[in-house]
């Protein structure tokens, strides 16, 4: 079986009560609690709706779910923290920090890829680790090199070493393992979710190296992209902060590759990095400024990626 790192599929989940999340707010530091946006919740209903028909029209298949009232789950609109899916068939069901995050948790979401004509051969369920206190928040918190088997991921308490570990060993991955730091006023915190500061493409890796303060741990993931034949694009702290590492390769049905971000993530880089990256592939950049500043999320979060087979 060729693996592959990108796919024309992915899974969404239409919001019906967006807002933001106080839960999650302790430890996601994009989060601006301090902005109050009218009509939140139709203006993030809107940029999705934008978003997903972006995306059709580059012929990428979107199956989507609609939200429910009765979870009442503000965060629902980032699924890839909940699940992942692989090219064997496997489904991984993950551990969330938040409580009331982990109502996002649907089968519904597995009914729709089955309806679709994949297939789910065994669901392997870390949720039980949320009783001990530990979380691995998904393809958040793990960014996964699909072809040469590698988990990178930055520490953070959403994202615990031992987990990481179970993760590679039940999945066969190598585990490249750092933390990421931003500015929290005076301090540096970790950065809650590794796909925040850096994303990975089929022949480039998009990474924020100056937001890893041990130099010998950015060396290591240094080593590893560059042995895989990955073109570094390094980004600013300040880039992350505008969800520039927030970012998703993808193709359509004729393979055509797409490297889908925030239209503030797009804004945010220079001239060079855009060329650079439109080497590869054409930039697709929906304005979502609501779900960003409410959410402290971005596109990337917002899909979640389908590797399952097709059944024969």
């Amino acid at each position: 079986m060729k693996l592959k790192q990108i796919t024309d599929t992915i899974f969404m989940v239409r919001p019906y009560k967006f807002r933001l999340n106080e839960q999650t707010a302790v430890n996601n530091y994009y989060q601006d609690p301090g902005t109050k946006i009218i009509n939140a919740n139709q203006r993030a209903i809107e940029e999705f709706d934008a978003f997903a028909k972006a995306l059709q029209n580059k012929g990428i298949n979107v199956l989507i779910v609609q939200d429910r009232e009765e979870d009442d789950t503000p965060d629902s609109i980032f699924p890839n923290n909940w699940i992942s899916t692989h090219a064997n068939g496997d489904v991984a069901i993950y551990p969330m920090f938040a409580e009331n995050r982990r109502r996002e948790r649907r089968p519904e979401a597995m009914e729709l890829m089955e309806k679709e004509g994949f297939e789910i051969k065994d669901i392997i369920d870390y949720t039980s680790a949320e009783d001990e206190g530990v979380f691995l928040e998904g393809t958040g918190s793990l960014l996964l090199d699909r072809v040469h088997k590698k988990a990178y991921c930055s520490l953070s308490p959403r994202a615990h070493e031992e987990l990481l570990i179970e993760f590679c060993e039940d999945f066969e991955y190598t585990p490249v393992i750092f933390t990421a730091f931003q500015n929290v006023g005076d301090q540096r915190l970790p950065i809650y979710h590794t796909n925040v500061m850096m994303a990975l493409g089929e022949e480039f890796a998009v990474v924020c190296l100056d937001s890893i303060d041990d130099k010998k741990e950015a060396k290591n993931m240094l080593r590893h992209l560059k042995e895989d034949g990955k073109e570094i694009i390094a980004i600013t702290e300040e880039q992350v902060s505008a969800f520039a590492g927030n970012m998703m390769q993808v193709h359509n049905e004729e393979g055509k590759r797409f490297l889908v971000m925030s239209d503030q993530a797009y804004r945010s880089l220079a001239q060079d990095q855009i060329n650079r990256l439109e080497r590869y592939n054409e930039i697709i950049h929906p304005s979502i400024n609501t779900i960003e500043t409410l959410g402290g999320g971005s596109v990337r979060c917002m899909m979640a990626e389908v590797f399952l087979p097709k059944k024969n």
